[in-house]
């Protein structure tokens, strides 16, 4: 009897998880209006999410355009990210959880694939690392000198481990000191280059604010990420990220 007991079990099992595992599936995925951090990092409610097979400029990573000028590649990843999709509601499928606690996801809006979108306009590269699903995004977006591809950038994986052999990638012809540049960091206590000295900050409202050298109150801001301080190269610079002049 026994026996008999447990061959029907051993009959059963596989139709019981054909049954469990579409609901622990769906109960894996994420939905909701986002707040994005980065150009692969959003939140959801309570779920912090990194954005899988694809990586994306750090917000305070800094390119050179076509031009040879500098600019925050890294918040204009973020930002474009924001403009095109920041208000719809997301879907996002965890596949895992990382080191640092974030639910490793692909996300989608209305049926698009947020990743291929990203590394299509050039605001991201494929994470070769971990997956090679965007990798024919990502030549599409080098032949169309696309975002970052415009000008000259070092891969995000790189620029976070900071190494000054590191490859210089992009359309443009990079300039001699372009490492010493791309390796930079727009967030430092120090200021990435000695164009790019407006300080901005946020205040107790939520405001981004901007400090020129002169500004009353400029050799007081202390530049801390971990304050949400930024540097900017120009006035233009500072009031397309959303910040207004400081009233002092």
């Amino acid at each position: 009897m026994r026996m008999k007991f447990l061959l029907a079990i051993a009959l059963l099992l596989p139709l019981l998880l054909s049954w469990l595992l579409p609901a622990v599936a769906a109960a894996a995925d994420i939905t909701g209006i986002p707040k994005i951090r980065e150009g692969d990092q959003v939140q959801i409610g309570n779920s912090k999410i990194r954005i899988g097979g694809i990586d994306a400029p750090a917000v305070d990573q800094l390119c050179l355009n076509n031009k040879g000028e500098r600019w925050t590649c890294g918040a204009a990843a973020r930002d474009e990210l924001i403009k095109h999709v920041g208000n719809k509601s997301w879907t996002c499928h965890v596949a895992q959880t990382d080191r640092r606690g974030r639910q490793v996801s692909r996300c989608e809006v209305d049926g698009e694939d947020i990743q291929k979108w990203m590394v299509k306009s050039g605001w991201a590269l494929s994470y070769v690392r971990f997956s090679h699903d965007y990798d024919a995004d990502e030549k599409a977006a080098r032949d169309a000198k696309a975002g970052m591809w415009q000008g000259a950038f070092i891969a995000p994986w790189d620029w976070r481990v900071r190494n000054k052999k590191t490859s210089i990638l992009g359309a443009a012809k990079a300039p001699d000191n372009a490492n010493t540049i791309l390796l930079a960091s727009a967030s430092g206590s120090v200021a990435p280059s000695p164009d790019c000295t407006i300080k901005g900050n946020v205040n107790r409202s939520g405001e981004c604010i901007y400090h020129q050298p002169t500004s009353r109150w400029y050799a007081k801001i202390e530049m801390k990420i971990s304050k949400g301080t930024r540097w900017f190269c120009s006035v233009d610079e500072a009031e397309a990220a959303g910040c207004r002049e400081t009233k002092r």
